[in-house]
């Protein structure tokens, strides 16, 4: 028997994976808040990290181009296609100076062995209480919504993606990162 917090949690996954597949996106009222505006200063954080270096914060990458992606769960379907892609496309995102941080409600052991399943070389960050999701309009009641957002080398939030398809996500974030890097040299 499984618990009803799995169950929800599988639940809310099917049902993300539904929007994603039709291509809607829930409004932000049921998305649990808004996101923070473009062009202003993302919104900063400190919260724990599986790759060994305790805590991470948004300000340690000052200097760099930052893609903070948000999802609901370790070892979900569509949240192990989604890290994938990234870390298959991670060489192209280093030499466009990009850190990838991805970040869901799981805690650190938990994104630690995903890490290691997956191959990731990526942090993941344990936002066990949702107060990083929810300053990002990104919480739906216990976990993390797939959003990315990102945030240029000064701090300033850039693009947010909702409407966020794990299989195709990657290359649409390198193509904008492109788009902006190009607007910004």
């Amino acid at each position: 028997m499984i618990s009803r917090r799995t169950f929800l949690s599988i639940l809310l996954a099917s049902c993300l994976a539904c929007f994603a597949w039709l291509n809607l996106t829930p409004t932000a009222s049921a998305m649990g808040g808004k996101q923070p505006p473009l062009n202003e200063p993302a919104p900063e954080f400190t919260l724990p990290s599986n790759s060994g270096d305790g805590e991470v914060s948004l300000a340690d990458y000052r200097g760099k181009w930052v893609v903070l992606y948000f999802y609901p769960k370790d070892f979900t379907s569509g949240c192990t296609l989604e890290a994938r892609r990234f870390q298959q496309d991670l060489p192209k995102y280093i030499e466009r100076n990009v850190q990838i941080l991805g970040v869901s409600a799981d805690d650190v052991e938990s994104h630690a062995e995903f890490c290691d399943s997956e191959g990731l070389k990526f942090p993941l960050l344990a936002d066990i209480d949702g107060s990083v999701s929810k300053a990002y309009g990104s919480w739906m009641g216990f976990v993390s919504l797939r959003h990315t957002f990102i945030i240029d080398p000064n701090g300033i939030l850039r693009e947010i993606f909702l409407g966020v398809r794990p299989a195709i996500h990657s290359t649409e974030v390198l193509a904008r990162l492109d788009e902006l890097q190009s607007t910004q040299s």
